[in-house]
């Protein structure tokens, strides 16, 4: 049977990402990533920061975050073995420095709404991640990602997958996403979206990036999580 409740609310379900959303991992991903690429391109051009092309792209997988980067600044790309060494490196940093979202588990159990996770990440990092920081019984396995749906955001696959999974319309989902990347996805899948701008990795001007890509809210507080879902399921 679909995973419903009885309800008059359009929104019966709730989908979260897992980076920057439930793990504060995006700022330890995007020191990394400075520290890791600011040797292979020492040279950039005059007004052109790392940082700069770094940060609108969190939330992309980082093999081609970093092809995007080497595109956009006419380089030839990196081997794809170095790539691959470098985003290995990039996650044993979050792995080490891994912690949750201030207040984020207290709002979600709040929430009485089925929940799933959309994450790029890949799904053994997403459950391995959960459990450390005592979430993995919120989600009740549901892990939709890029190694078992074949999709990676800003493809809408993982969230329509996890609609599926449901067995819901897209409609009746609510998302929780930090990224322009993650937006992107989520309404291209035909979901309402909640923009959380409180990681620790949030660059000026990321509410208006959010609400460009179609973030119906944004918000900055985890507690404040529970009482803005009761007011958009009226």
């Amino acid at each position: 049977m679909p995973d419903t409740i009885t309800t008059e609310s359009p929104y019966t379900h709730l989908i979260s990402d897992c980076d920057g959303v439930l793990i504060d991992s995006e700022a330890v991903a995007l020191q990394a990533l400075l520290d890791l690429l600011a040797p292979r391109l020492a040279d950039l051009p005059e007004g052109v920061t790392l940082q700069g092309l770094i940060e609108p792209r969190l939330g992309l997988r980082l093999v081609p975050l970093m092809r995007d980067i080497y595109a956009e600044l006419g380089l030839p790309p990196l081997p794809e073995e170095e790539l691959l060494a470098i985003a290995h490196g990039v996650n044993l940093r979050c792995d080490e420095q891994l912690s949750a979202v201030p207040g984020v588990a207290q709002a979600l159990a709040a929430i009485g709404l089925p929940k799933a996770v959309a994450s790029n990440s890949v799904s053994a990092r997403v459950h391995a991640a959960l459990t450390r920081t005592g979430m993995v019984d919120l989600f009740g396995g549901r892990y939709f990602t890029p190694d078992l749906v074949g999709h990676a955001k800003p493809h809408p696959g993982l969230y329509l997958a996890a609609a599926a999974g449901f067995g819901v319309p897209p409609g009746q989902c609510l998302v929780l996403e930090d990224s322009v990347t993650g937006v992107t996805a989520a309404v291209a899948a035909g979901m309402t979206v909640l923009g959380f701008i409180g990681g620790g990795h949030i660059a000026e001007g990321q509410e208006a990036r959010l609400k460009a890509a179609g973030a119906a809210h944004v918000f900055s507080d985890m507690s404040k999580l529970p009482a803005l879902v009761a007011q958009i399921r009226g």
